[in-house]
């Protein structure tokens, strides 16, 4: 099963999104893995197939991009965040996860 990871500064912001995306991937019938972290606990979160970060940490999608090269990693779209649209952040994860590195 995949897994969608989503890091920001504390693990915090991104757990209502996280429920978002849940309820999208339930109203497309998708069955899928969608987790929130601190930045710090990326790595123990190991395996998931795309890391997307909130848009308070787009300065470490390069670090990050460079310490996981087999996966996508990117940064979500400020407006989509602000408005919590798990639905657009969840199409843009499928997205990127189908077209690979």
């Amino acid at each position: 099963m995949q897994k969608i990871l989503l890091a920001c500064a504390g693990g915090f912001s991104t757990s209502m999104l996280v429920e978002r995306m849940k309820e999208a991937a339930r109203g497309r019938g998708i069955e899928i893995v969608i987790d929130a972290v601190a930045e710090n606990d990326i790595a123990a979160q190991k395996p998931f197939d795309i890391i997307m970060l909130g848009p308070q940490m787009g300065h470490a999608e390069g670090e990050l991009a460079a310490e996981y090269p087999s996966i996508p990693v990117t940064t979500i779209d400020m407006m989509d965040y602000g408005m919590m649209d798990g639905d657009k952040v969840l199409g843009t994860a499928l997205e990127l996860m189908e077209k690979g590195v």
